[in-house]
């Protein structure tokens, strides 16, 4: 479980691999110090997500309340008294073994991920491990590969071209390659499927860059139909707000649900959401909705944290969708998320597939069009503490289809 795979790149490197800033840039094997783990307040974990420029939704303490399912909770790591990282575990427990845990940190935990790991992630596994945990998930919020729009565009339209890696690229990030090697070096068992979708988080998402840019430049970098389609919907008289109806919002959802073949949340999942989110910071959660003459057409969920803003949830009506609502909520989120600074739009999951067959081409390429990059993730990792548990855990959510 130690890690002695050395530092391969500065720790200026950390905004260019998505990593965090702020205090989480913190490099223990320079001060030859000991971290060490423990249980955190949510005062305290907000107000060091607060002191980062770019934290995932997904590891705020609002974010527990919100998974209900799972216990929560907060975990910061000191040098001596300094708080230099925090992460929000969801413990999962093992059907018919309830006092041991799966414990994961969706797109976590918050800490410097560019030098040596060990020195972060040790005293993390033998503290889950002494309180319950056969093993951990976490995702590295690193990157490890970036292709262009351009890139993305030829390969769907080039018929030998299968999937995202068979494009060419630029050098893989180097923050990316350390953490992936380390973790592999060190037992961790990567997690993410060859379909970019599995059970965690997706390792393929696709991002809009919005720092230095103006409304005109993200106009301008969409390709033809996108800015058509925004202008058609202005021009249809789409009227774009945001708002609390989330009976509207959900009511378009299951329609979408049902349509695009996908099991719906329920609507107490959203009121949750929205509930703990907002309680947490009232900038943290907004819901868009798209009318066209009094009828709801295409809703939206954005969500942001620091300089990140991420388009969470999305619906469309199967009706008037010449009007091109999809396209009005989308361009909405993403002006708003300039005019407040961020200096990311975040479209989420994608599939690697550029297939023109393959049901899931349509989503990359309809994300696509927005400019923008495609990008690999390190992925989620897994590390098993206890490993008959884990064996029979992973036995388990096989045969449920997980």
């Amino acid at each position: 479980m130690s890690y002695s795979e050395p530092a391969r790149t500065a720790a200026a490197a950390a905004g260019a691999a998505g990593g965090p800033a702020g205090r989480a840039a913190h490099r223990p094997e320079a001060a030859g110090r000991r971290l060490r783990v423990e249980p955190i307040g949510a005062a305290e974990h907000l107000a060091f997500v607060r002191a980062q420029r770019s934290v995932s939704f997904l590891q705020t303490p609002a974010w527990g309340r919100v998974k209900t399912e799972w216990r929560s909770e907060s975990l910061g790591w000191f040098d001596g008294r300094r708080l230099v990282g925090a992460g929000l575990v969801l413990h999962r427990p093992v059907p018919r073994l309830e006092r041991y845990t799966l414990a994961y940190l969706p797109e976590g935990p918050v800490i410097d991920w560019t030098g040596e790991l060990g020195p972060w992630l040790d005293p993390l596994a033998a503290r889950l491990r002494a309180h319950g945990a056969f093993a951990i998930r976490l995702g590295p919020p690193v990157r490890t590969h970036t292709w262009s729009a351009d890139q993305v565009k030829e390969g769907i339209a080039d018929p030998g071209v299968g999937r995202i890696t068979d494009l060419p690229g630029g050098p893989a990030d180097p923050v990316g390659v350390h953490v992936t090697a380390g973790l592999r070096d060190a037992g961790w068992l990567p997690q993410s499927p060859e379909d970019g979708f599995g059970v965690g988080h997706p390792q393929f998402k696709y991002e809009l860059p919005l720092a230095g840019r103006t409304e005109d430049d993200l106009f301008g970098g969409m390709n033809q139909l996108w800015r058509r389609n925004i202008r058609k919907a202005a021009r249809a008289g789409v009227e774009v707000s945001v708002g609390t109806d989330l009976k509207a919002f959900h009511d378009l959802y299951v329609h979408t649900a049902e349509r695009d073949r996908f099991t719906p949340r329920p609507l107490r999942y959203f009121e949750t959401m929205f509930a703990a989110l907002a309680a947490e910071d009232p900038g943290r959660i907004r819901l868009y909705l798209a009318r066209h003459r009094g009828d709801p057409v295409a809703a939206a969920v954005l969500v942001r944290v620091g300089g990140h803003a991420c388009y969470s949830y999305g619906a469309s009506a199967t009706e008037k969708r010449e009007v091109r609502g999809s396209n009005a909520c989308q361009w909405a989120m993403i002006r708003d998320s300039l005019a407040a600074g961020c200096d990311v739009y975040d479209l989420r999951g994608i599939t690697p597939t550029l297939d023109a067959g393959d049901p899931h081409a349509g989503l990359v390429r309809f994300k696509a069009g927005t400019g923008g990059r495609a990008v690999r993730y390190a992925g989620e990792w897994d590390l098993p503490l206890r490993p008959l548990v884990y064996r029979a855990f992973d036995l388990y959510m096989k045969r449920r289809g997980r």
